[in-house]
């Protein structure tokens, strides 16, 4: 079966919802900007019930009638697939049949079922440096504007990356990569408190030695309804064709790709050591950040901030956003194959403790905030206690947390997972970056 490219937008359903992870009234770490064009007032949509008495957003899903939950007294039983488990129901014994047998299978699931497969025809980028500044941040930095021109048409999208080094590094640095929000000819940026710029720590990273790297997602895909024929996945998509196959691409795989892509540039750039790169994204951009480092083990250290449903929060855990709530309002971030999921939730042959299994042996840090419980915080810290067994038998540490309540204000970074459950909104806090610092620099080297 193949789907058409227009079902998937869902337009009239989307009118009036908010941004993903956005809550009104939750605090910010950083300037909130205007919302996306598909973001009108929220009392137009049908899928929107107003807040809970604590301020938590309310949405019905028009296809299942599934209201958001946020008690935890009618969080219905659910039982996770085994990560070591294959799929022939033996048990995964050690490292050899993880790595060649079960994490195949794992991530041919989520590019079946869940994001979708990147194409044999994804285009090749050519990279080219456009501009330098060797005082930048008040002489603190080199700082290097690279672009990237995805394939060879005469208006191929391009991808901007700007790079700070340490202007008074000796030799190739570390360097942390954030997919950021705004990118595109004619971007507008969502709000709650996403990163649309330098971290907030950028003097902190560059007085360790590190570099830093940004670009805007919306360079590589756009991220709205009925764009699935434009950016990179408009460019593999053949002349003429109308449906796509139920496990083509979804934005989320083009974000990912696109990461994968400026690690390309970063490995041929000579201040840089590739071999110790940290990605970081916020989001939706947390989610693409944990599935980007599935696919490509280039990515050291990974930084998933606030990345709920179909990120780092447990699928089959009825809280906040749902399987539900994705299908219907962000359809072109994921394969069309997602769909089918809708109201059958545990009945996925994944969840979210798999995603984060992927990236063992590397060391994943995940954080969320208080005010921010449409991401399930707690559904991200049991979906890190439950991909513990996989770190394990890698012989790596694992959260050092059992089910007890994830500690709020308190990172764990002793182990090879790592939490922080900040006070605060939907944003990736000063505090929260500071706890990745901390956990970085045990691999950063």
């Amino acid at each position: 079966m193949r789907t058409s490219l227009g079902i998937l937008a869902l337009s009239s359903v989307l009118t009036g919802l908010p941004v993903h992870g956005q809550q009104p009234g939750a605090p910010s770490a950083a300037q909130p900007a205007p919302a996306p064009p598909q973001a009108a007032p929220a009392q137009q949509s049908p899928t929107n019930l107003g807040s809970d008495a604590n301020g938590n957003p309310l949405r019905r899903a028009m296809k299942t009638g599934h209201v958001s939950n946020y008690d935890e007294a009618k969080v219905a039983p659910y039982k996770l697939p085994d990560p070591l488990v294959l799929a022939n129901g033996r048990r995964v014994m050690d490292a050899t049949t993880w790595q060649s047998q079960r994490r195949p299978e794992i991530v041919r699931l989520y590019e079946t079922e869940i994001f979708g497969r990147i194409p044999s025809n994804a285009p090749k980028v050519a990279w080219a440096v456009s501009e330098t500044d060797p005082a930048a941040r008040g002489g603190t930095a080199l700082m290097k504007q690279v672009v990237g021109t995805v394939g060879s048409g005469a208006d191929a999208p391009r991808i901007r990356v700007t790079v700070y080094i340490p202007a008074k590094a000796s030799g190739p640095v570390p360097l942390i990569l954030l997919a950021n929000f705004g990118g595109g000819p004619a971007a507008t940026q969502p709000g709650g408190g996403v990163q649309l710029g330098d971290p907030p720590v950028a003097a902190d990273i560059l007085a360790r030695g590190w570099g830093y790297a940004m670009f805007g997602y919306q360079d590589v895909q756009p991220d709205r309804a009925n764009t699935l024929n434009q950016g990179v996945i408009g460019l593999t998509i053949p002349p003429g064709e109308s449906e796509r196959a139920p496990d083509a691409w979804g934005s989320i795989s083009a974000w990912a790709w696109g990461v994968s892509r400026v690690i390309d540039y970063l490995e041929t750039d000579t201040s840089v050591n590739a071999r110790n790169i940290a990605l970081q994204g916020h989001s939706r951009l947390g989610k693409t950040a944990l599935w980007a480092s599935a696919l490509d083990e280039r990515i050291k250290v990974v930084f998933a901030s606030c990345s709920g449903e179909m990120g780092a929060a447990l699928s089959k855990r009825d809280w906040g956003e749902s399987v539900d709530d994705m299908t219907q309002n962000f359809p072109w971030w994921f394969a069309g194959n997602f769909q089918k999921w809708a109201g059958r939730w545990n009945d996925m042959p994944v969840d979210a403790h798999m995603l984060i299994a992927l990236s063992a042996p590397r060391p994943v840090f995940i954080t969320g905030g208080t005010g921010d419980q449409w991401a399930d915080p707690v559904g991200m810290f049991l979906a890190e206690v439950h991909a513990g067994p996989v770190y394990r038998l890698l012989g790596k540490a694992d959260l050092g947390a059992s089910q007890g309540p994830a500690p709020l204000d308190s990172p764990l970074v002793k182990g090879d997972l790592g939490w922080h459950y900040h006070t605060g909104g939907h944003s990736a806090t000063p505090a929260d970056w500071n706890a990745f610092l901390e956990f970085a620099g045990k691999y950063l080297k």
